[in-house]
């Protein structure tokens, strides 16, 4: 069982970052031109990935080197923790087990065991994923390091080479994305496409007469309006993710240009870090919470009178 765990975490960590080149490229006709205006302009963090080289047609842009990279690096430790496994785990396997239980012990306790079974590989992955793609993007060199020119107080990069995966909307807007499409699915098999229809649409509660039909045109209203909150759960979820580690990188680059000097550039971001290492873990905890309760509301059934009270 735990075998198969860590083979889903790595199958979806492929089929996530292949997802990711799409979402890239779509976005490559319309921020073309923004690069050509902003590459001598810009030297703080700007908004959208930069090109570094092209595969063929498809953009290669310094934020999907981290994806690639770090989901090359989960992989490959999965298959190095578990390559000779034993009953008592030592090592990387130990750690890997540990870290693998503990989320799923977690997230039982929030969605219930039988959900768990069926939908934990993806918020696992998602959230070891998104943990160590906002860890990584804190690591020296990142951002820093790339092609440029010389300026009036040092050496000016215009084009990183490395930039955090998690700051590129395209990555979180695909990630949301991903998830959107399972969800839309759980929900199908849990309720099937009619019982899909009738957990947004149908009235709640035992009323007759008039009320009964005051209630059902009050609920149909509220089932459009939560067909609208579902449609912008996938923004939001990016947006949110998003916002937070762009505006921590800012931050941190703002906070190593305050003073000026090799001395201000070390120690004034110190305490920064620590705090953008706080909040990489929130984050992730946060996107795999939400998207969790998310799937936890759709998929769970109304239960009969006084069923609950016997079954607790």
């Amino acid at each position: 069982m735990q075998a198969f765990r860590i083979a889903g975490l790595s199958i979806f960590l492929v089929f996530l970052t292949g997802s990711t080149i799409g979402a890239e490229h779509a976005a490559e006709a319309e921020t073309g031109a923004a690069h050509a205006q902003s590459g001598a302009a810009h030297h703080d963090l700007t908004a959208d990935a930069l090109d570094v080289f092209h595969i063929g047609p498809v953009p290669v842009t310094n934020s999907m080197i981290i994806t690639w990279g770090v989901a090359l690096g989960l992989i490959v430790f999965a298959q190095y923790a578990t390559r000779n496994m034993t009953l008592v785990p030592s090592g990387a396997q130990n750690f890997l087990e540990w870290m693998v239980e503990s989320l799923h012990d977690f997230l039982e306790g929030v969605i219930g065991n039988e959900l768990v079974k069926k939908t934990f590989w993806f918020f696992a992955t998602i959230f070891i994923f998104i943990l160590f793609i906002n860890w990584v993007g804190l690591i020296p060199g990142v951002g820093t390091l790339g092609w440029g020119h010389q300026g009036e107080h040092g050496f000016v990069v215009e084009t990183p080479l490395l930039r955090g995966g998690n700051a590129d909307l395209n990555m979180t807007l695909a990630m949301s994305t991903i998830f959107f499409a399972c969800w839309l699915i759980w929900a199908i098999q849990a309720n099937g496409f009619m019982g899909f229809l009738l957990h947004l649409f149908a009235p709640k509660g035992d009323t007759t007469g008039l009320l009964k039909i005051l209630m059902i045109v009050v609920f149909i209203a509220v089932g459009f309006l939560e067909v609208v909150s579902i449609l912008f759960r996938p923004i939001s979820l990016s947006f949110r993710l998003y916002g937070n580690i762009f505006a921590g990188e800012n931050m941190l680059e703002t906070m190593a240009n305050l003073v000026p000097g090799w001395f201000g550039s070390v120690l004034v971001p110190i305490p920064f870090y620590f705090m953008e290492l706080l909040v990489g873990i929130v984050q992730a905890l946060v996107f795999m919470l939400l998207t969790a309760v998310f799937t936890m509301l759709i998929t769970q059934h109304d239960e009969e009178p006084g069923h609950g009270k016997a079954h607790h």
